[in-house]
Parts: C-alpha cells; structure tokens; sequence
C-alpha cells in the first residue's frame, strides 16, 4: 500500500505542472469535441494529432493524447442522449434511455449521471491501474521472447474474436497487418522486402501514414458520403443533477458497470467496447420492471456511462506493463510511444517511472476536468452540434495533410496517406473492420523481433513455445477461444451482439 502511494505522488508531482496540466486540459476539450461531433472518432482524431506531438515532451504527449481518448467517452454520451446518435461506438447504448430522457424533459439529469457515473468509474480505474502495475510489471519482467510471441498471438486472436464481422475478415484484416509490417529492409540480412523498388517503402511504411489514412481520410470520405441528419432536443434540458430518488436508482448500476468495464477494459480487441453492453443486460435482467428500459430508465444511462469510462482507461492496462495494445486506440498509442523513443513494457515503469505513474495521475485529474468541461458547457456543446459537416471536414483534411507532410516534409508521404484513405474507404463498403489490421501491424514487427529471438535461444526448434510451461499456457488459451468462437451457437450469438 504504501509503495502505491509513494507511486502516485510521484504520478501527481509529475503530472500537476503546468505544462502538463495544460496538454492533459487540451486533450480532454478536444476528446469531447470530437466526441460530440460524431463521424470522426478517437482513433482517427489520436491518428491526425501524432504529428504536433513531436515537439512536446514524452509524457506530456502521452497525457495529451490519453485525454483524447477518455474524453471522447464522455463526449460521445452528450451526443446520444441529446441527439439519439452515438459519437462513440461505447455509446451506443446510452442512446436508448438516454434520449428517452431528453425527449421528457429530462437531458439534465441523464448528462448529469452520465458525467458522475464516468467520474467514479474512471477514479475507482486510476485506482485499479495503480495497483495491478507493479504486480503486472513484474511478472511481465519473467517473460521471455516464447512467452512474449505467444502473449501477441493470444492478443490477435482475442482482437479477431472480438471484432465486428465475420472471423474469416477479421482474420484476413489481422494477416494484412502482419505483412505491411514486413515491408522495408530487413535489419539481419539487409534485404529489401516487398518494397516492389519503390526507395520511399525501403525504411518501411510510417505507422501515422497507415493510420491517418485507414481512419483519418476513410472516415472523412464515409461521413461525406451519408451525412446524419441531427435532430437535436429543442426542449428544455432540466436540471443537470439527479434527484436524490435518482441518485438511489443509479448506485448500484455504477459499480456494477465499473466492476464490468474495468475487467472486459483489459481484454484485446472489443473488450472496451463490450462493457457498456454487458452492463445494460446486466441492469435490465436484476430490474424489477425491465419493460422500463428503452422508455427512460436511468440505470440504463448510469450503468453503461461507468462500464464505458472505466473500460477506456483499464486498457491502458495491458499496453504500459506488457507492451501489449489492446484494441485500435492503445496501438495508436504504441505508436506515439515508439516516436519519443519509448519501448512499451515493463521496462517503462523502472527505466521512465515519472511518465508511467504522471500518465496514471492524470488520468484522475483528466476525468475532473471532463466533469467540469461536460456540465456547465452542455449550452456550447449543443451549439457545436448544428455545425454542417460540409464545413467541418474540408477544415479536418486540410489539417492531417499538414500534419503528415511535417513529419518528413515529403508529399510521398501525403500521398501515400491519401491511397490509404481510399483502400479504408473500400474496406468499410465491403464489411471489414480496419481496427485489426492496425493491430496486426503494430505488433508485427513485435513478433518478428521475439520470434527470432526466441529460435535463436532454442537453436531453431519451434518446439520451445509448447515446452516453456507459460508460453504453452497462452497459445491454449488461444486454440481454445478459437474453438469456442466457431461453435455454431457461440458464433451466432455473437453475430446478434455485434448486429444490435
């Protein structure tokens, strides 16, 4: 316990500068804007700002860029509950009794729970990634190269699981990424790989072109392709805090939604996204009245609000004590870690404890802040909303070809970005999720590093991931969830949870 504490003072002293005060306030405004404006999403939004990051300081980056991402959950709720459209795929079922509230007259107490809920979700998370971090670390620091290869694969198959659609094209998307991550020069033997004699390609694609376009520029082109209709409350929002009968109402839903959000939020692939959905079944099945769900029930606002906020930070879990990014936006991260220089892992959390433990605190402090930024600004928020987005996405595509252009000064580069943009255009219209693909690139070179590694200690004999005890344990884990997946029943109720 006490070194906990010790760990978080540190965490405070590092992330209550001023600097970083600032860039964790920045981020946080900007999650919720792009939360609130749906059609862009976190993942594109971390994609178009890792450029302006190059000039700041590691952990200011890291902070700035974890504010983005947690402040779109909450954002994402504002839009749901006042407009019925989701900002966040987590937000989807906010919508149901949320805007049900809104259309009674009550928007004010469902944003109001919706913000306290994610408060104590996200507090109860820093606490729990505070205590599992040096555990974590430490047993991670036992691994070797079989261990950590098996660790990626058991990852992948739980992000292929987890994904929408078909196994047979999250598989595809995964094997996509795993080859993209091989193009470039070879560090053994100094072969050039599947660069077709292109020089640009020889050091490899840039992870922020790759992202930028398959979710940056796809978004903007499917957004312009069918513009939502926003059909915003007009009516009066109502007071922003709950009555005390419905502060009564949403306690349990809140822990509950926490406990399940915190847990799942670990998971690879979707498991940050499950959250929200195992908490509405959950809080509908133990209600009394379940028919009162979908007509304005607020445990069904409060329950899935804490899953959401505590599942978001959670799966910062498994990416700053294991290396390990568990869905899109944490390999986004990984990314921005690679770019200053820091080798996600263990050994962050001994070589670089100020920026492990300043990013744990300020997340506690970014989810104060997104209380304070959410309630009193739901008049601006509403505003914002009406903006057409034949002006806003001109504005956001103009900004990612100067942030990509900056990286190298190369308009290659931009180009590249641009081909990107469209092949992600093509992989929505035909059904595949891009989320995996990304994963599988980000881990690719991972797990080429710790297969040699692994062949080279074991003389070249693959048998050395089935005899390190471990190493055997995470690959049956992997068969296993794959043979659970393609049993008919499983796949079809899988298939209905993706569906609604």
């Amino acid at each position: 316990m006490d070194s906990i504490i010790s760990n978080l003072a540190l965490g405070f002293s590092t992330a209550l500068t001023f600097q970083n005060l600032a860039l964790c306030f920045v981020g946080c405004l900007i999650g919720t804007l792009i939360g609130v404006l749906p059609g862009v999403g976190p993942i594109a939004t971390i994609a178009m700002l890792l450029p302006i990051t190059f000039g700041l300081d590691p952990t200011g980056a890291l902070i700035m860029l974890a504010g983005i991402y947690y402040g779109a959950q909450y954002g994402g709720s504002t839009t749901a509950i006042l407009v019925n459209i989701p900002g966040e795929a987590t937000s989807v079922v906010t919508v149901l009794d949320g805007h049900e509230m809104a259309k009674q007259g009550r928007a004010g107490a469902a944003l109001g729970i919706a913000a306290i809920g994610s408060f104590i979700a996200g507090t109860v998370s820093t606490l729990v990634i505070a205590a599992l971090g040096l555990p974590l670390t430490k047993l991670a620091q036992l691994f070797g190269p079989a261990e950590y290869f098996s660790l990626m694969i058991m990852g992948l198959v739980f992000a292929m699981v987890l994904a929408r659609g078909s196994l047979l094209r999250a598989f595809a998307m995964i094997v996509l990424g795993l080859v993209l991550s091989t193009i470039g020069t070879d560090l053994e033997t100094g072969e050039e790989r599947l660069t077709f004699g292109i020089e640009r390609l020889s050091d490899g694609l840039e992870f922020v072109v790759l992202a930028m376009g398959v979710f940056g520029f796809a978004e903007i082109i499917r957004n312009l392709e069918n513009p939502e209709a926003r059909d915003v409350v007009r009516g009066s929002i109502g007071p922003l805090l709950p009555t005390r009968e419905e502060f009564r109402q949403s306690a349990m839903p809140i822990a509950r939604g926490t406990f399940l959000g915190a847990l799942l939020g670990i998971l690879p692939g979707n498991g940050a996204v499950l959250g929200p959905f195992a908490s509405y079944s959950v809080e509908k099945k133990l209600a009394k009245d379940p028919r009162r769900f979908g007509r304005g029930a607020i445990e069904g606002v409060a329950g899935p609000e804490a899953a959401n906020n505590a599942g978001a930070q959670t799966a910062f879990i498994p990416l700053l004590t294991l290396g390990i990014p568990p869905n899109a936006v944490m390999a986004l991260m990984v990314g921005a870690m690679t770019i200053h220089g820091i080798i996600p892992g263990p050994q962050v959390m001994t070589k670089a404890p100020s920026l492990f433990w300043g990013m744990v605190a300020s997340m506690w402090i970014g989810n104060l802040m997104l209380l304070i930024i959410n309630l009193p600004m739901v008049g601006l928020w509403v505003r914002l909303l009406k903006v057409p987005y034949r002006l806003l996405f001109p504005a956001i595509l103009l900004f990612c070809c100067i942030g990509i252009y900056s990286i190298n000064s190369s308009e290659t580069d931009v180009i590249f970005t641009a081909v990107f943009g469209l092949f992600g255009y093509a992989l929505l219209k035909f059904g595949f999720e891009p989320a995996p693909l990304l994963l599988g690139f980000v881990l690719g070179k991972l797990m080429e590093e710790k297969l040699r590694q692994a062949l080279i200690l074991s003389r070249g004999s693959f048998m050395t991931f089935v005899e390190r005890p471990v190493s055997l344990g995470l690959l049956v884990v992997a068969a296993v969830l794959i043979v659970v997946a393609l049993l008919p029943a499983i796949r079809k109720s899988r298939d209905e949870v993706f569906t609604e």
